[in-house]
């Protein structure tokens, strides 16, 4: 059975700033391109879009794989941080809001329909597909803040 790989990266232009996502969606030899932005904005929150955006674009019951650069995103899924969240009442281990909850529940939901594994890469090296999202991040941000000046 084939599998869909799904990549994906946030940018920011300043932190918070303008920002940008992308996924690039890979099945047999099929590519998708999807990308967005969002005019005010944190990296963690454009990587997390990357990934709900790149989900929601699953139209199949596939093995699926979700490649992202973000260490904040795949140890929160992998390493269990985000079953410890939900546990806590979206409370840290300190005791504080988890930021951008309503983007995790919005990845729960979607998560919990399409059952991917999830990878980490290194971001701006030598992975073709993850240095294409962060292209498509950065134009987004590069077109929109071009149509306001």
């Amino acid at each position: 059975m084939k599998k869909l790989q799904i990549y994906t990266d946030g940018a920011c232009s300043g932190n918070p700033g303008p920002g940008g996502w992308a996924a690039v969606l890979l099945f047999g030899d099929a590519i998708k391109e999807i990308s967005g932005y969002e005019p005010d904005t944190t990296n963690n929150r454009m990587e997390l879009q990357a990934v709900i955006e790149g989900l929601r674009a699953v139209k199949r019951d596939v093995p699926t794989e979700v490649h992202s650069d973000s260490s904040y995103f795949v140890n929160a899924v992998t390493k269990g941080w985000l079953d410890g969240w939900r546990r806590n009442g979206w409370r840290t281990s300190d005791k504080k809001d988890v930021k951008n909850r309503d983007l995790w529940e919005e990845f729960i939901t979607l998560h919990e329909k399409i059952n991917p594994q999830y990878f980490w890469v290194k971001g701006h090296a030598d992975n073709k597909w993850n240095n294409r999202c962060d292209e498509l991040a950065v134009a987004e941000i590069k077109r929109r803040i071009s149509k306001t000046t």
